[in-house]
């Protein structure tokens, strides 16, 4: 049997919150199709089956060049990575191998079929869906087509049957993930992930842990599962010293939140200091979940980035969020940064529930209080699965199930909704564009990100970064 995993291109990715002037064609960079890579190795190790990775988007591919792939590769099962932001490329994908073969099996997996398995599987193109963690089941599903087992038996499947919809149940998460072998960065070009930010490319992502404990009411994350792990330092160091053997030196860690086990933390540091790697790294984290002896023993150890998922310059909105933190924990983790030599990214969305012009000032101000080396803000964007989303058409606020139709019927022309109460749409981004402007267009900041600079490709990205910044 050949298994073709596919990561879709994002030609027609939805993009809800951010001005158009900033986006722009040049990318920030690349990062490998992380999930498909850990469905694949286990798929490797638990059968004997031909198993490719093709990663349309580092390979920049167009529709047609797709087309001819699917061709010569001829596989018997499509798998697609799957994202409500994507989902158009991801069906335009799945029409291109049902004309190239019509008899060829396409299994969906991701957060949008957990989130819409009826609409998913509803697409004529589309024969199972993957829920939950893809390793297992997506393997099983391999062996039982395989063997014509009675596919019914598999947890964590969906799928038609004499036109009726089949679902098998979900199936415990995986509780040890030292148990799975790590991901197979063989299958996709290693030497063309790269980020902006880096300070060595290539670049690829790990991911230390799964889940995430907290209930932040704009993330799907408690919809999808709570339930926290993680892998243990020796397991991650190991992963780190196969990919220098690849060439790669810097890594990203996905985490939702890396810093939730302070001992694995400082685990995970000794032990890249104990092997004597030369790495570079960066980390997403809370505010009130780290302190100074952390961040210097992970910058002692080459991390060199954190974000911080700020949100607000106000405590009040910061309560709305169910974010967990305060203002003045904000103030301490980023001063604790910069005396421990870390570069920072600050995060922060403007329009929340409840949210004031006043207070969307506050917030742009805080952010220049706190000085972060760089800012991320964003439009308040109800995504689906999450509690905000369902606060939103409880209140009116949303109109109506916008994701649940575009699910159903995915349109190029789909404009998902903001959170438009005390303001509306073009004032929630005269505002943003605010806020780019009072952080970014300050002599003293332009003049310190000057003597930063290491070298004149980093001069160059800057000075296009800040070419953009004056279309806002």
């Amino acid at each position: 049997m050949k298994v073709l995993l596919i990561n879709p291109p994002d030609f027609h990715m939805i993009k809800t919150n951010f001005p158009d002037e900033l986006e722009g064609e040049e990318k920030a960079g690349y990062n490998p199709p992380l999930g498909l890579l850990y469905v694949a190795s286990y798929a490797l190790s638990h059968t004997d089956f031909e198993i490719e990775v093709l990663d349309t988007q580092v390979e920049e591919l167009t529709y047609a060049d797709i087309e001819k792939e699917i061709v010569r590769r001829n596989p018997d099962v499509v798998g697609i990575q799957t994202m409500t932001f994507t989902l158009i490329d991801v069906m335009m994908v799945a029409r291109i191998v049902k004309k190239a073969d019509p008899k060829t099996i396409i299994v969906l997996g991701g957060p949008h079929v957990n989130i819409y398995p009826e609409e998913s599987i509803e697409q004529v193109e589309i024969d199972f869906l993957i829920l939950g963690e893809g390793e297992v089941p997506f393997t099983e599903l391999l062996n039982g087509l395989n063997r014509n087992d009675d596919l019914s038996l598999i947890k964590g499947l969906v799928f038609k049957k004499d036109g009726k919809l089949v679902n098998t149940g979900s199936r415990p998460l995986i509780d040890n993930l030292d148990e799975l072998p790590h991901p197979a960065r063989s299958l996709v070009p290693v030497e063309k992930y790269w980020s902006v930010l880096a300070r060595s490319n290539p670049v690829t992502t790990i991911m230390t842990s799964r889940g995430c404990p907290y209930k932040c009411i704009f993330c799907d994350r408690p919809h999808l599962g709570k339930s926290f792990r993680f892998r243990s330092a020796k397991n991650v160091v190991d992963e780190m010293e196969e990919c220098i053997q690849m060439g790669i030196a810097e890594f990203i860690l996905y985490d939702d939140t890396f810093t939730v086990n302070r001992q694995r933390v400082l685990d995970i540091c000794a032990e890249i200091v104990s092997r004597k790697l030369k790495i570079f790294w960066d980390v997403r984290a809370r505010v009130n979940l780290i302190d100074l002896e952390m961040m210097e023993k992970m910058k002692s150890a080459g991390c060199d980035r954190i974000h911080f998922g700020v949100e607000s310059g106000n405590n009040e909105i910061l309560k709305v969020l169910k974010k967990g933190i305060t203002l003045n924990q904000v103030e301490t983790a980023f001063q604790a940064a910069r005396k421990a030599g870390l570069t920072t990214l600050a995060y922060f969305m403007l329009g929340n529930p409840f949210e004031t012009r006043e207070q969307i000032l506050e917030t742009i101000g805080f952010s220049r209080k706190i000085r972060p080396d760089f800012v991320h803000i964003s439009l308040t964007s109800p995504f689906p699965a999450t509690e905000l989303y369902k606060l939103g058409l409880e209140r009116g606020i949303i109109k109506r199930d916008y994701w649940k139709e575009f699910a159903e019927n995915p349109s190029a022309d789909f404009l998902p909704p903001l959170w438009e109460e005390n303001l509306n749409r073009d004032e929630l981004f005269e505002m943003l564009r605010l806020a780019y402007k009072k952080f970014y267009f300050r002599p003293t900041y332009i003049f310190q990100q000057i003597l930063k600079t290491g070298s004149w490709n980093e001069f160059k990205r800057k000075a296009k970064a800040g070419l953009k910044m004056f279309k806002i």
